[in-house]
Order: C-alpha cells, then structure tokens, then sequence
C-alpha cells in the first residue's frame, strides 16, 4: 500500500481525534462545571507521581515470533493540569536468513513526548487515565556483515559480501491509550500507537527486519499495540481545598 495512502487512513483520523480530546475547550468545559448547589468544585492538589513500568507484550512477542526480539521500558512523570511528561526505551533486533541473504541487527532505542490525561480527576486519589500523546524516537541501529547469492543464468552463482554498517533512525508517534490503578500504586494499561518513520531513505539499503522501538524496517508507517504493567510512587499530596 503506498504511504500516500496509508497516512490517509491512520495519521489524519488519529491526528483529528488527538486534538478534539485535547482540546481547550473540552478542558475548560470540565473546570467550569458547578455542583447542583452552584458552588464551584473543590480545587484537587494531587502531588507530584512518578511510574515506572514495561511492555509486556515484548516477552509475548520474543517467544512467539523466532526472527526478532525487544523489550521496552517507560517512565512518566505528573507536571500539572493533566500532563505527564513520557520517557520509553528499549533494545531489540532481528535476523534475516534467507537462503540467498543473510545478516542480523540490533538496536537500541529512546522515544520522549508527553500525555495528556482527558479524564475528569475526581480526587486526589485519583490517577485513572485516558490519555493523548505524542512521541519523538531515535533509534541507533547496527547492522552485521552481510553474505549474498546471486544466481546468473550467464555467469553462475556469485557468492559475497557487504560490509557491517551503522545508521540511525527517526520517527514520530500519535498515542492513544488508558491506565487504571489496580491497587496501591500497581498500574496496568493499554495504548496504540501510529508511527511515521522520517529518515527511512537513508537506510533502504539492507534495512532491518525489525527496529525495536519502531517496528518493521521496511514501513514507513506502521501501527502498535502495547500492555504496560506499572508502578507509581507519589509525594506532596495535600487534601482537597
């Protein structure tokens, strides 16, 4: 499928949904909201929350899919107003081995952006999310040597090699996703994400089968889906106002 077409179908569906639930005024819809009394709801103090979690699909992945591999961890932080600052990262690579091309990567891999929780706080025991986000990702990818067979009906088969290579890799992400605490801090969550790949040119040659953080190497859009088991700490929580 072209990528014309494929970022018609995912990036500006998912584009418009992230702005509509994002939107100001869907914000300050909530804030100015009153009781059946007419007073104004009480002002939360949720303190500060840093969660630190996995991807549990990788596992999943790893033992169900022989020619690749990952795992893939994430931080958040809460700054105000619903916003989390996101901090993921990971490692993984892949192996073609085909009868005529061989070689392996691996890769390491960062992704920062941030959250936006779209789900009315109703304490401040309250950290349930349905969230919004967007991601920047940098991979850094090492490619070994690799050996080929070409097959000519004029000269034979020609056996040979290309030398092992290093290249980086760049991408953006849309994120959406929900998280709900399952007890005293332990949390679990889902999200999907659209992923749009910027420097796919510079590694068309030999590509790798898979990048961890992104996915395929041969995509320049590609879809995820991620399970996230966490853990939160918190401090600075005051009683309601």
């Amino acid at each position: 499928m072209p990528v014309q077409t494929i970022c018609r179908y995912t990036f500006i569906p998912i584009l418009s949904a992230f702005f509509c639930l994002c939107s100001p005024q869907v914000v300050a819809q909530t804030e100015n909201d009153t009781t059946d009394t007419g007073k104004k709801p009480a002002t939360l103090h949720p303190g500060r929350q840093l969660s630190v979690g996995f991807n549990l699909m990788g596992p999943v992945l790893n033992n169900l899919v022989t020619n690749r591999h990952g795992l893939d961890a994430t931080a958040d932080y809460y700054l105000k107003n619903e916003y989390y600052a996101v901090l993921e990262g990971g490692a993984g690579g892949s192996e073609v081995h085909y009868s005529d091309l061989k070689y392996t990567t691996n890769n390491y891999y960062i992704c920062a952006g941030f959250n936006k929780n779209i789900l009315t706080r109703e304490s401040n025991k309250d950290w349930d999310m349905m969230f919004a986000g967007l991601r920047a990702g940098w991979a850094n990818i090492n490619r070994s040597e690799a050996s080929f067979i070409v097959v000519d009906s004029l000269w034979g088969i020609k056996e040979g090699q290309s030398p092992a290579k290093s290249f980086q890799a760049l991408w953006l992400e849309l994120n959406l996703g929900m998280r709900v605490e399952l007890y005293k801090g332990i949390m679990a969550g889902w999200n999907v994400r659209s992923k749009f790949i910027m420097n796919g040119k510079s590694f068309k040659d030999l590509q790798p089968l898979y990048i961890s953080g992104f996915g395929r190497g041969d995509k320049n859009a590609v879809f995820d889906f991620n399970l996230y088991l966490c853990y939160a700490i918190r401090w600075n929580r005051v009683g309601e106002r």
